[in-house]
């Protein structure tokens, strides 16, 4: 029997690609063949899928200022995309703009996101994974967290960095930023993390750094401290080997995240200014601490933009002394699903 192809158009963020994977997954479980057209950032990560075919766009080209090379981008997508044949073609993306990659589709259901048809539109407070689900598989019934848990990759790489026997905390001080624009809102306090890496040291913790390219401003921050930096030094897939190998990832509202949800790793991640409602990962070992509890503004992120904000108060009110507390925790005693604690 043939299988049904499925078409994901969906590029973007590490952490957005992630919450689409548990519907990608369920719509391969029931017998379709996956296809994603992607941005060039995160093929890494999507190649860790035997069963997800990506298809590759160079997002800077796309999305340049440069409108010559926009075009020859788009007809070079067009190119791979001529006639190709699918049961759905999902563009999960509001911009109308990417609907303009799929037109050579030849498609019995086209969609894509909408901020006016409910139906194609990703509900407030819900998490993103299970909107997604509704979405790809045209469906109004609940799953439980567990259906809509990260779907863990089957391609992986050996962890890059030995153990030393001692307990390992990885810290992601960075990220919160892509190709569009930077979000230092999602961000927990410079300050934060050194005071947190000092607590972990003394604690006789390894701890480790991790991050993209990108994050490599981070490191002098952390230079007197007795940390391991791998801040730009992992592949994604090396990174995901990594997490995998932390008996917890301490990170906020970033890629990294989504990344260490996709291992069995414990987490404890840090909100403010967008909902863990929406973005925690929904399985077990993981906590989110959303600080900011009294303040009328949480949460501000309204899925475009960010209220104007000078203290990021709801970021500076989770204390690094807390967090060491809620690690020491979770890694005693981890509670057999997801929890998010207000402050």
């Amino acid at each position: 029997m043939t299988k049904q192809k499925c078409l994901i158009v969906k590029l973007g963020s590490i952490g957005d690609v992630a919450m689409v994977l548990p519907a990608a997954f369920r719509l391969y479980q029931s017998g379709a063949e996956i296809d994603w057209l992607c941005g060039e950032t995160v093929v890494p990560l999507l190649s860790c899928y035997s069963w997800i075919h990506v298809i590759s766009v160079n997002e800077k080209r796309l999305f340049g200022r440069s409108k010559v090379k926009a075009v020859l981008e788009l007809l070079k997508i067009w190119k791979k995309l001529f006639l190709v044949n699918c049961k759905t073609c999902a563009t999960l993306q509001y911009d109308k703009r990417f609907q303009l990659l799929t037109i050579p589709i030849i498609a019995r259901r086209k969609i894509g996101l909408s901020w006016t048809d409910r139906r194609f539109n990703l509900v407030s407070e819900r998490h993103h994974s299970w909107e997604y689900t509704r979405i790809l598989l045209s469906t109004e019934d609940g799953y439980s967290n567990e259906e809509i848990a990260p779907t863990a990759p089957d391609k992986l790489p050996e962890n890059p960095i030995p153990r030393e026997g001692k307990t390992r905390i990885a810290l992601v001080p960075g990220g919160a930023r892509n190709l569009i624009r930077d979000d230092p809102q999602r961000r927990w306090p410079m300050e934060s993390y050194i005071e947190l890496a000092n607590l972990l040291l003394e604690k006789g913790h390894e701890v480790v750094l991790s991050g993209g390219p990108d994050d490599q401003w981070v490191s002098p921050y952390f230079s007197a401290l007795a940390v391991k930096n791998q801040i730009g030094k992992l592949t994604i897939p090396e990174t995901l080997a990594f997490y995998g190998s932390c008996d917890c990832v301490v990170t906020h509202d970033t890629g990294p995240l989504h990344l260490a949800g996709l291992t069995q790793s414990k987490i404890v991640a840090l909100f403010g200014p967008t909902a863990p409602s929406k973005f925690l990962p929904r399985r077990k070992g993981v906590i989110g601490l959303w600080g900011g509890e009294r303040l009328p503004c949480r949460p501000c992120y309204d899925g475009r933009g960010y209220a104007e904000c000078k203290w990021n108060g709801c970021m500076v009110s989770i204390k690094p002394s807390y967090v060491l507390e809620t690690i020491k925790a979770i890694l005693a005693k981890p509670k057999e699903g997801w929890q998010v604690i207000n402050m």
